[in-house]
């Protein structure tokens, strides 16, 4: 059954790898998706006084934040390394709950970083940049 209501953040995942066989990055703390949409100007003469705009580019960022553990299936080291060979990703943004919409897509982790604060733990964060055309689907 759909999630209802306010619910949880934690039971929202991130998960990025081939197609189809797509792994949650580990220890995630945090996640979220960004759409965007140009909307070139188009005003003339005839728009009598009123701005007007035509439907331009879409396209759409994901942010995530975690604690590193390299025991992870997919952790910062490995998240680096689609950067270092230039490899696109698959991901799958939302819940595993039945019901519930997920968002899946191609792009490229254009920014990882491993952060160490003194008597804490060691944190990453990086950005996904959506190539192509992001399907909206339910989850079964």
């Amino acid at each position: 059954m759909a999630t209802t209501g306010v619910f949880n953040g934690t039971n929202l995942v991130l998960a990025v790898g081939s197609s189809g066989s797509e792994v949650t990055i580990g220890h995630t703390t945090s996640c979220s998706m960004s759409f965007s949409h140009d909307l070139p100007e188009a005003t003339t003469k005839d728009s009598s006084g009123w701005a007007e705009f035509i439907s331009g580019v879409r396209g759409a960022t994901i942010s995530f934040d975690g604690l590193v553990d390299y025991n992870d299936t997919t952790n910062a080291e490995e998240l680096a390394d689609y950067i270092i060979n230039r490899t696109a990703i698959s991901f799958v943004f939302g819940t595993s709950v039945s019901g519930d919409s997920v968002y899946t897509g191609t792009g490229y982790i254009d920014s990882i970083e491993v952060s160490a604060d003194m008597e804490a733990p060691v944190s990453y964060s990086g950005s996904i940049t959506v190539t192509g055309a992001i399907t909206k689907a339910t989850n079964a």
